[in-house]
């Protein structure tokens, strides 16, 4: 390989378009604004890029079909090039709350949701069906599992991505998706080390410090790391964060040698990929030009760059980098040659391509549906329940109210959340409407959203992150005021219970608040499963829920759950 090969497989770059050679005009416009470049073939010939990772907003994801055709073309561009390379081709298929490939594919709980079901087999079956539609239309490296321990409820950017706050259980978790997704034939990338549980920045947008103690940090971080390293992960991103105890310097993790090189590859004794985090993120940009990111990423210890926000720039720089000496060829190849074993492990260089049937047979199947459905209904977690008002009868409460927080999909294939819950709730014998009152209701939706409750035997309030003076509990209260029962369904942290304890009940002090960690389908519908007694709720906390008024004390430890 030429010197210009070899830094091209460094780099997996974002490029727009749903087709490899003939995207529409608009993604043309846009990829040569950013690229210099029509399409992804080009991107290909000029970069020789070793991957290419898929987002909704780049319209590489409109349904199985095309993706699969995408990733075909791609790999034919990559077989195309003097010295032939194929991609590897990623994307951030969490599920839950991060998905870049909507239905017609199977939707899965996403992280917090299976801890919460604290099976490792359900997990690991998810990991694999996940892994298995993925590989059918030509994505071969998930970057998943997360494997970050969340003990900080306010952390704005990994919440429920996680899948817990107690480092042995997120250990167990993420090597059960480890071993998932690996027995389907792809990559993954245990994300983001060394630990972004802790934080309440988010590293999208600025520079988070972890003040976590080494010991802290072994004891809390490392653990799913480690775990994910035991059961063979074959790559493991970095984190845009600082940790003092790690590297004094201050530098992002991303570009620290003690951190990369010191702790993941001596101390852990890590041996495979090393992938950053998008270095589009300001996390990774606040302290360095756009230029210097990735030659010092790969001074740290990285193999891959992951979405620069100027390719040209960092290709460039990263190979003047070499031609200075600043970075040797021999430390290239170490990476390039990681980067082309992990290809051969996942059989790229074998036969890179996917069919159409092969589409068929597995994306969306019946079956794969039925298992989501069965795995989603032991997550559910039933949080209070006074009066028993759960499960609701239906002659005794059989006209119902949804309202609540319309959060936008994730994969801008489900919703809206107060629509699925009526739907659901209806099919299952109950007469139930829908009104949409957002997530920061007006006083005038609060007032239609009471008139409407007017006459209905239970509300159903679908909350979101509620906070201390937040118009949701305003809402909740004016329902309670009713008289009419009241349940609560947190559909993203668990920890709207603490915000809402202080909110009366309605008649007869029935109340209850479930938690689904997430508003896409496949959660929601077990939630109404679980709220018309079809399924007796399951879950168990995996992170403990505070009290709003004194963060100090616990007001539901982790493991807590009722059942009926």
């Amino acid at each position: 390989m030429s010197l210009e090969e070899k830094v091209g497989q460094l780099f997996v770059a974002r490029v727009y378009g749903h087709s490899a050679t003939a995207p529409d005009q608009a993604d043309i416009d846009a990829n040569l604004t950013a690229l210099g470049v029509r399409t992804a073939a080009e991107l290909i010939a000029a970069y020789h890029v070793g991957g290419i990772i898929y987002f909704a907003t780049s319209h590489n994801t409109r349904d199985p079909h095309q993706i699969a055709d995408l990733s075909n073309g791609i790999q034919k561009a990559g077989l195309a090039q003097d010295t032939p390379v194929p991609l590897l081709i990623a994307t951030d298929q969490e599920h839950g709350i991060v998905a870049r490939v909507g239905k017609p594919a199977t939707l899965l709980p996403g992280a917090m949701a299976l801890g919460a079901s604290r099976s490792t087999s359900d997990v690991r079956e998810a990991a694999r069906i996940a892994g298995t539609e993925l590989a059918a239309i030509g994505i071969n490296q998930n970057y998943a599992p997360d494997a970050d321990v969340n003990v900080n409820p306010a952390n704005p950017v990994i919440g429920i991505r996680s899948f817990g706050a107690d480092p042995q259980a997120v250990a167990g978790m993420v090597a059960a998706q480890v071993t998932g997704y690996q027995s389907a034939g792809i990559a993954t990338a245990a994300k983001h080390f060394p630990g972004h549980g802790d934080t309440t920045d988010d590293s999208h947008f600025a520079l988070p410090t972890i003040r976590h103690t080494r010991e802290q940090w072994t004891e809390l971080d490392a653990p799913p790391f480690k775990a994910a390293i035991a059961a063979g992960i074959t790559s493991i991103m970095t984190a845009h964060i600082v940790v003092p105890a790690l590297d004094a310097s201050e530098d992002p993790a991303t570009l620290s040698h003690p951190i990369v090189t010191g702790v993941l590859r001596e101390q852990l004794g890590y041996d495979g990929v090393v992938i950053t985090d998008s270095l589009a993120m300001e996390g990774v940009r606040q302290k360095y030009g756009d230029d210097r990111v990735p030659v010092l990423a790969l001074k740290a210890g990285v193999d891959q760059l992951l979405d620069p926000p100027d390719l040209p720039l960092a290709w460039n720089a990263v190979l003047a980098a070499v031609r200075g000496g600043e970075i040797s060829e021999e430390r290239i190849d170490g990476s390039v040659l990681r980067i082309l074993e992990l290809k051969d492990r996942i059989g790229l260089f074998n036969d890179p391509y996917v069919s159409p049937d092969e589409v068929d047979r597995t994306v969306g199947i019946p079956e794969h549906l039925a298992a989501a459905d069965r795995i989603a209904d032991g997550t559910t977690t039933l949080l209070v329940n006074e009066g028993g008002l759960l499960p609701l009868n239906r002659r005794r409460e059989k006209d119902l109210l949804v309202v609540g927080a319309d959060p936008a999909s994730p994969s801008g294939t489900t919703g809206p959340p107060t629509h699925v819950l009526a739907t659901a709730l209806t099919e299952l014998g109950f007469t139930a409407t829908a009104l949409s009152t957002g997530t920061a209701p007006t006083a005038a939706q609060i007032d239609a959203a009471v008139a409407a409750a007017r006459g209905k035997d239970a509300v159903l309030v679908a909350t979101y992150n509620v906070s201390a003076d937040d118009s949701q509990r305003t809402l909740v209260g004016a329902l309670a005021a009713t008289g009419v029962p009241v349940v609560t369904i947190a559909v993203r942290n668990p920890y709207d219970v603490a915000r809402l304890s202080g909110v009366p009940a309605g008649a007869g002090g029935r109340s209850a608040s479930v938690a689904t960690y997430s508003w896409t389908d496949v959660e929601l519908r077990a939630a109404a499963r679980v709220i018309a007694g079809r399924v007796r709720p399951m879950g168990r906390l995996p992170v403990p829920v505070q009290r709003a008024d004194d963060p100090a004390q616990v007001l539901y430890p982790i493991g807590h759950g009722l059942t009926y």
